[in-house]
């Protein structure tokens, strides 16, 4: 796939006044991405507020309550694109209190730009969102060292900061990291080069942006296709047909590809790839697709169609308490189980089948946890009832301390054990973000209360 046609997520996350509304502002000015009367409203809001230059800001800061108090509260969405890449930016608050706000807009972003004041250097805030930003998994990162016209344009100043910074990132096992010293307010290094700091020689922000590379962040390496809908059409030309339609979340799929759904564990090859457009012969992650098999085999919504032939090894690290329930598909999947540990051998990676698993949570409802009650756990295309068996242990995202806690209130992350009604085909959050993930409804109010990444 072309750069052309790809589109990158991103986010920025930083303290307050760091100068993340502003930088999407400019970003989206200097690329000449916003619309003539975008630009006057904003030009006539900032004349009365008595602003000697119009504040890019305001292109972001959409809620009354945010530009009443100079903050972000919720995530401001906007879209863009260039000759070479589209984009779609998140702008995320920069409060403790609006970590839920942060970790499902970092959820489907590619990279993550964090702001840091030159003035200011490396604070909490910096540790607290680059944090985040390795939970969820964003697999680059961006280090804006924001605000270098008030420390005169120090080359100094800057590596100080890259250089703190990259030692912490260092305990996050962030690796992708690109630090561009820019100044949002006047442009410098955000889509065109500064003359001010000349001693910088790599890209600037745009540039970095229409180049980073993300066609690995997609796995391609495990096929993982969860069923959405069987398709059984009405017309009677169609009596025969029984296909299953779903999206692509991993990997690729061929004609003639012998598959294991599961967790039934029943084996057939593929007979057709159908879309909208016609058939093909080969399918690629995340295209929507339906398929058909040369089986009949009892298939339902949640089920998932994996590549057979290959082992699997649980989701949770040898000696954990959680069982994975390997046996109702070792069988006909071939593999070689470890009964003294529950490891297994791999030839590729394949999926877990488990009723209990470990997860890093983010709670996200006002109402806590209730360990006492049942919730609603969605998994891809499955949904089932779940407990909450326990809680390991809080984590302070200031100062990555553990704590053991009883309950979790809104925002706070923690590490969890869950027991589901029904089996669940589960990876590692870090080998896939789609089947490694989920979150936890509130079977009561319907509402969505938690996410979560399995660990």
């Amino acid at each position: 796939m072309s750069n052309a046609t790809q589109l990158l997520r991103f986010i920025t996350a930083g303290s307050v006044d760091d100068g993340k509304s502003t930088l999407i502002g400019r970003l989206l000015h200097d690329s000449k991405s916003i619309f003539e009367d975008q630009f006057s409203a904003i030009s006539r809001t900032s004349e009365k507020r008595g602003m000697a230059a119009v504040d890019l800001s305001l292109l972001t800061d959409g809620l009354q309550a945010e530009r009443e108090q100079g903050i972000t509260i919720d995530v401001a969405y906007r879209y863009f694109a260039t000759p070479k890449r589209k984009f779609i930016i998140g702008d995320t608050p920069g409060h403790e209190q609006y970590t839920r706000n942060m970790v499902t807009a970092a959820s489907t972003a590619n990279l993550a730009v964090i702001l840091i004041d030159a003035r200011k250097g490396v604070l909490t805030q910096t540790r607290r969102h680059s944090y985040l930003a390795s939970l969820i998994g964003v697999p680059h990162i961006v280090l804006a060292v924001n605000k270098m016209d008030m420390v005169e344009y120090s080359k100094q100043r800057f590596e100080e900061i890259v250089g703190e910074y990259k030692r912490f990132a260092a305990q996050l096992n962030l690796h992708d990291v690109h630090c561009i010293p820019l100044s949002a307010l006047d442009g410098d290094n955000v889509v065109e080069k500064s003359d001010a700091m000349d001693w910088y020689i790599g890209p600037t922000l745009l540039e970095l942006l229409e180049t980073v590379e993300i066609e690995h962040d997609v796995n391609t390496r495990d096929f993982r296709f969860p069923v959405q809908w069987v398709c059984r059409p009405q017309a009677q030309e169609y009596h025969d047909f029984r296909g299953f339609a779903g999206r692509i979340e991993a990997g690729d799929v061929s004609v003639g590809d012998e598959v294991t759904i599961l967790p039934s564990g029943r084996s057939s090859k593929i007979k057709e790839i159908v879309t909208y457009d016609g058939h093909l012969q080969r399918a690629y992650a995340p295209q929507s697709v339906t398929l058909t098999l040369e089986d009949e085999i009892d298939i339902s919504r949640g089920d998932m169609f994996v590549k057979a032939g290959g082992t699997t090894r649980c989701a949770q690290p040898a000696g954990s308490a959680i069982a994975c329930d390997l046996a109702s598909v070792a069988g006909s999947l071939g593999r070689m189980v470890n009964s003294s540990t529950g490891n297994v051998s791999e030839a590729h990676s394949l999926p877990a089948v488990a009723k209990e698993f470990e997860a890093m949570l983010c709670w996200l409802s006002e109402t806590p946890l209730d360990k006492n009650r049942k919730y609603f756990v969605k998994h891809t295309t499955r949904t089932a009832k779940c407990l909450f068996s326990r809680i390991d242990y809080r984590v302070d995202v200031n100062t990555l301390e553990r704590h053991p806690v009883a309950a979790l209130n809104m925002n706070d992350i923690a590490r969890v054990a869950l027991k589901t009604q029904q089996p669940l085909v589960i990876d590692h959050y870090l080998d896939d973000h789609s089947t490694g993930s989920f979150i936890v409804i509130d079977e009561a109010t319907n509402n969505t209360v938690a996410a979560g990444m399995i660990a």
